[in-house]
């Protein structure tokens, strides 16, 4: 009786404003690792089947999972009840969980994504940019752990393309290592000599301006 007056808890109970015991955290091993992650529901809609003796109503949930650092998926569930559709939609993103390509806290280059009649434009931004993103964009581009990004979603606005065009363009990046990988070819060579080029014509510019304000030199009588 003593000890449960001093650890706060009821007889029989669990302690008082403490945390509930078995929570079940949304853990993946992926690649070799145990990942956390974290779901966002961004669209839940009301559906209806008629049939012989009236309509029969359900729902449908459509559910974004990630770690905010690198892993993003997409689910869909569709159940009577709302907490089990949430419940599938949760499961079958972990099943689709991805890996993204980032470069710090933003993506390494311009992509379109595409899904149907969705078409999702992705650019990188400057640092301290933030996420420039509609609601549906945003749920992906935040779970994926990128920070500074320009989003433009065109044509079709229905949630689950918006989604599934900007997981599209996600996929779609690659690094500077994997496209010298895939192609063979070390980076002097994939860039060019354009890095040189334009250091030796900054030279240049420099020296004759060096030139053009240098004094003349006097001449002694």
């Amino acid at each position: 009786m003593e000890d449960n007056k001093q650890s706060g808890r009821k007889p029989g109970g669990r302690k008082k404003n403490g945390p509930k015991e078995g929570v079940k955290k949304n853990l993946l091993d992926i690649d070799g690792q145990t990942i956390e992650l974290t779901e966002r529901v961004v669209n839940m809609a009301r559906v209806a089947k008629v049939v012989k003796g009236g309509r029969r109503f359900s729902f449908n949930a459509l559910t974004v999972v990630g770690d905010g650092q690198t892993y993003v998926g997409l689910g869909f569930g569709k159940a009577k009840e709302v907490p089990e559709a949430i419940r599938k939609s949760i499961e079958d993103a972990k099943k689709r969980v991805t890996k993204i390509r980032k470069k710090g806290n933003t993506i390494p280059h311009e992509v379109i994504g595409r899904f149907k009649s969705a078409r999702v434009m992705l650019k990188p931004g400057a640092p301290g940019t933030g996420i420039i993103a509609g609601d549906s964009v945003r749920a992906v581009i935040e779970l994926a752990g990128i920070q500074d990004i320009l989003t433009k979603a065109l044509g079709s606005s229905n949630p689950l393309n918006i989604v599934k065009a900007t997981l599209n363009g996600l996929q779609q990046l690659r690094s500077i290592d994997d496209v010298k990988a895939r192609r063979g070819i070390p980076l002097p060579v994939l860039f060019g000599n354009y890095s040189k080029v334009r250091r030796d014509e900054k030279r240049k510019a420099l020296a004759a301006a060096a030139t053009a304000t240098a004094p003349a030199p006097t001449v002694a009588p």
